[in-house]
């Protein structure tokens, strides 16, 4: 199974890149805007990589496991790990792509930081953590795109402290972990029957059924987890899916609502339309011009 798996070192890309360069920086559309937004499962075996999100959402797929991408996060994934996304069109952030030998600990070395970096993981940033991360990147993007002396190590201090901060931040995950709390991994659950039956419309009930608690139980646990009632949540993935596809198919709205399982494509539009504020056509023409200018708008294009 694991041979049938891609490796890359900057996705898509055929060849050896190792000897080229030992960290590249990018924005996440760049590149998974060319792929739908949709990163299909592979591997980096000589690098380590770091995505900062900053707004848009989407899901990590680590292995068999799906985990919900809320921004502000950081998503840090060891070499060797079979992983890809599926991102909402909104996704705003970069991707860092570090030679493992250039991080501050090896993975899996026996340290707090080694055990850390050994795991994929998408950790939630709060508002302590958030700006902190957000300035040392920055810092690093910097000086990746301007090349001014001293320039590397400025870089590694960068993605050291980066990864310091994010193990800090994680350790509170960890804790509520400990404390007993089943709720993360009914939610990775969750995500994962939303995203096979998106299309097929199910109620909160189904899913309450399926995770073998009251749809009340299941409600309160989306509500502190997310932010959002199960049924908002639920909109809000078929809207992902809708957005999705008025973007990168050719068909018109009402192709589009059948493929997405409406049988009525005027009942389609009014969800569109209630969700968004503007209609689905009126959303198309006013996001498709965009994506030709999100990179540039964006900034940092190398390699």
């Amino acid at each position: 199974m694991m041979s049938a798996i891609p490796s890359y070192d900057l996705y898509g890309e055929s060849g050896s890149a190792a000897a080229q360069f030992w960290v590249h920086c990018e924005t996440i559309p760049s590149r998974s805007s060319l792929h739908h937004f949709e990163i299909g499962m592979h591997r980096h075996v000589h690098f380590f990589q770091i995505l900062s999100i900053l707004s848009g959402s989407g899901d990590a797929i680590f292995g068999d496991r799906i985990v919900r991408i809320e921004p502000p996060a950081i998503i840090t994934i060891p070499p060797g790990v079979a992983h890809g996304f599926r991102f909402a069109p909104d996704i705003d952030g970069h991707v860092f792509t570090i030679l493992s030998g250039r991080l501050p600990a090896r993975p899996d070395e026996p340290s707090p930081i080694g055990r850390f970096l050994a795991e994929p993981r998408v950790t939630c940033l709060d508002d302590t953590a958030a700006p902190a991360i957000r300035s040392t990147l920055n810092t690093v993007l910097s000086e990746w795109a301007g090349r001014r002396s001293q320039w590397a190590i400025m870089v590694e201090a960068g993605i050291a402290s980066t990864l310091a901060l994010t193990a800090r931040a994680a350790a509170l995950d960890v804790r509520e972990a400990q404390g007993g709390d089943e709720n993360d991994r009914r939610m990775e659950i969750l995500s994962t029957l939303v995203q096979r039956e998106v299309r097929n419309h199910r109620p909160a009930s189904y899913f309450a059924s399926a995770l073998g608690i009251s749809p009340t139980h299941l409600n309160r646990i989306v509500k502190v987890k997310t932010g959002l009632s199960t049924q908002a949540f639920l909109a809000e993935r078929l809207l992902e899916e809708a957005q999705r596809a008025l973007l990168f198919t050719g068909g018109n709205v009402q192709d589009v609502a059948f493929r997405l399982g409406f049988s009525d494509p005027a009942y389609f539009s009014r969800f569109f339309l209630r969700q968004t504020g503007v209609t689905p056509r009126a959303w198309r023409l006013q996001e498709q011009p965009k994506l030709g200018a999100r990179e540039e708008g964006l900034g940092l294009n190398h390699g």
